[in-house]
């Protein structure tokens, strides 16, 4: 049984920084596609960056410049700089041995997910 365990979330002002982490365990096989989501109060989930087993990496405009997201030792890192209030939400990592490339960041694209790290941000 796969499980994704996410941790390094809480609470920050804006301009912090945060680093998350998410820990795989149960996997047999390549899981090939891994990212982080998230979803905030009220609004829909949204993909935040994506990571694939040859280093490939996709983010989201809102982030790009700010977020990294990268591996080591089996565990996936988003390590976020610059937080703006607005990136308060739940973060949710994320994986699929099928997702591809071009569907990262699309949530429907992912068949095993964590429970979820929160992560506030106040001015």
């Amino acid at each position: 049984q796969v499980q994704l365990v996410e941790s390094g979330g809480g609470s920050v002002q804006a301009g912090g920084s945060l680093r998350l982490s998410c820990a795989a365990s149960g996997i047999t096989g390549r899981m090939a596609y891994m990212g982080w989501f998230r979803q905030a109060p009220g609004k829909e989930g949204e993909g935040v960056a994506g990571f694939k087993d040859d280093g490939s990496t996709r983010y989201a405009d809102s982030v790009k410049g700010r977020f990294t997201i990268f591996k080591d030792n089996d565990i996936l890192y988003l390590k976020m700089n610059k937080l703006k209030v607005e990136d308060t939400a739940m973060y949710y990592c994320a994986a699929d041995r099928r997702a591809g490339y071009a569907r990262l960041l699309a949530p429907e694209a992912f068949n095993f997910w964590g429970r979820g790290t929160q992560v506030a941000v106040s001015t």
